[in-house]
């Protein structure tokens, strides 16, 4: 079981199903929820400024993360997340969840050495298991 996770998803039903789903299967302690990869950096700066070490070491160990978003959508996230500014973040996995499942999309998420997956939402039980296999 994680001990974190994040999901940055601007739709608020597929939060709570992907917080129940989570829950249901054990998968994770915490769930913390973004509504576009915006409000996801504005998270990780400020666990990087305004918190001590400990709390630093506690952060998301895998982020499940929509494409289309208003404000800040998941390619500009990713863009960001990737930069030296978010190294200590490094070691955090990231899964693509999309509504489509569109072959450039999952070619361009190759190119993001954090993303180790990209799969179609809804998220379900399934899902949860063959991740388990895969952190």
């Amino acid at each position: 079981m994680l001990d974190q996770i994040l999901c940055v998803d601007d739709d608020p039903i597929t939060l709570m199903l992907c917080k129940k789903v989570i829950i249901k299967a054990s998968f994770s302690n915490e769930i913390i929820t973004a509504q576009n990869g915006e409000e996801a950096l504005h998270y990780f700066n400020t666990l990087k400024y305004t918190n001590t070490e400990d709390q630093l070491k506690k952060h998301p160990q895998l982020i499940f993360l929509d494409l289309n978003m208003p404000v800040m959508g998941g390619w500009e996230f990713l863009d960001h997340f990737s930069k030296e500014a978010f190294s200590e973040f490094k070691n955090i996995k990231i899964i693509v969840l999309s509504s489509t499942i569109d072959p450039e999309d999952l070619e361009k998420s190759k190119t993001y050495p954090m993303v180790i997956d990209f799969l179609s939402k809804p998220i379900t039980l399934t899902m949860l298991e063959y991740l388990k296999n895969k952190i």
